[in-house]
């Protein structure tokens, strides 16, 4: 038998319970087999700059399991996987913008899926045409997303110390790199300051 014939990853019934999370490092703390893999046994999209997202399935109130190759059917296609990991994520999550003391702004959701609001790009929409301006934004952690409108240079610069605090804490580290979102072209890009 093989794995994704197990009634544990019959995929009709984990669907609907597979997130996309964003990473740098292809390894998770929280997951219940997030210390060994890799892009040779696992489902890896590249996404922008230094980002990949991966796959996980929630097994319980508070725990992933990393999707692998082995427990997905070969008609599945990493797009749809993708698809449908963003079609769970809207119905399951709800991202609220918060502010930062110093005029930036931030994702929250739930703790564990802040870092995947980047996989939608209506959010960044939405923002930049609030805002009237390009954003920058950081995704230094797991939980944390951090924004700014591009042209107010001293609130980047803040943005970029609150981003590297976040960085060297405790848990799922992502990235420093700098992410541009254009509200004219309507894409993520890495940003270069």
């Amino acid at each position: 038998m093989r794995k994704y014939e197990e009634e544990h990853y019959q995929y009709d019934k984990i669907k609907d319970k597979i997130y996309p999370w964003v990473k740098n490092e292809l390894t998770d703390q929280q997951a219940l087999n997030g210390k060994n893999f890799s892009e040779k046994d696992t489902p890896v999209i590249g996404f922008v700059g230094d980002l990949k997202i991966i796959f996980v399935i929630k097994r319980g109130e508070e725990s992933y399991e990393v999707l692998k190759d082995a427990m997905l059917p070969p008609e599945i296609a990493v797009e749809e996987l993708y698809h449908t990991a963003c079609e769970n994520l809207v119905r399951d999550v709800e991202f609220v913008i918060g502010n930062t003391w110093y005029g930036g702004f931030g994702i929250i959701a739930d703790g564990v899926h802040e870092a995947s609001s980047v996989c939608f790009r209506h959010i960044w929409q939405v923002c930049a045409d609030k805002l009237k301006d390009d954003l920058v934004i950081y995704v230094p952690h797991k939980d944390t997303v951090i924004f700014a409108p591009a042209s107010q240079q001293k609130v980047v610069e803040q943005l970029r110390d609150h981003a590297k605090g976040a960085y060297e804490a405790e848990g799922d580290k992502i990235s420093l790199q700098p992410y541009f979102f254009s509200k004219e072209r309507k894409e993520l890009t890495t940003y270069e300051n």
